[in-house]
């Protein structure tokens, strides 16, 4: 942290790259890079950008809404439809 005038003015690339892609978001591969876009770049360049580690991207990606009756009827119908048109056939379980 003592080097963050350095910081800011060798992040210069970089944040010209991020500016320019007109990203929403960035993913940081590594804590370094996060804390220098996340802390320096974005305030200083004005990117106007939420940085994110990945391992943040796919646990936000991972979480599902639970459906209500009427999506899951939907989705049997989708589902029902597609195995009739391929000709699917599923052996049902038996019930002891």
């Amino acid at each position: 942290m003592p080097y963050s005038d350095e910081r800011i003015y060798y992040g210069r690339v970089k944040a010209k790259q991020i500016k320019d892609t007109g990203a929403k978001i960035v993913v940081a591969p590594c804590h370094n890079c996060r804390d220098q876009i996340m802390k320096s770049l974005t305030k200083e360049y004005n990117l106007g950008v939420e940085t994110k580690y990945l391992w943040e991207l796919v646990a936000e990606s991972l979480i599902v809404e639970p459906w209500n009756e009427e999506e899951v009827g939907k989705a049997h119908a989708l589902r029902d439809a597609q195995y009739e048109r391929d000709d699917v056939v599923l052996e049902e379980e038996d019930e002891e």
